[in-house]
């Protein structure tokens, strides 16, 4: 079954679902600033676009272009800038 979730008053919409490795969503984020808070550790991998992350014990912010993904820990919050709208996939676990 898909869920469909929409975040930040409509600015950032994904579609979650499963597979046969477990929960994954599928999304977009308009350019702003969000903060989000995970509950399980999470593998984003930026389709198109970029992200720029800020983990919790890092000093720096960080960018992931198209292609390449991070980790996210379980039970923190952290801060992503988006320049121009773009495309993830996040699995979980």
């Amino acid at each position: 079954m898909l869920k469909i979730n929409e975040y930040f008053e409509g600015k950032v919409k994904s579609i979650g679902f499963e597979d046969n490795r477990g929960p994954i969503t599928s999304g977009v984020m308009e350019a702003g600033e969000y903060t989000f808070s995970t509950s399980s550790k999470e593998l984003m991998t930026v389709v198109t676009g970029a992200l720029t992350i800020k983990l919790p014990d890092d000093t720096d912010w960080l960018t992931f272009p198209a292609g390449e993904s991070f980790r996210v820990p379980a039970g923190v919050s952290f801060g992503v800038k988006v320049q121009e709208p773009t495309a993830y996939i996040c699995r979980y676990g």
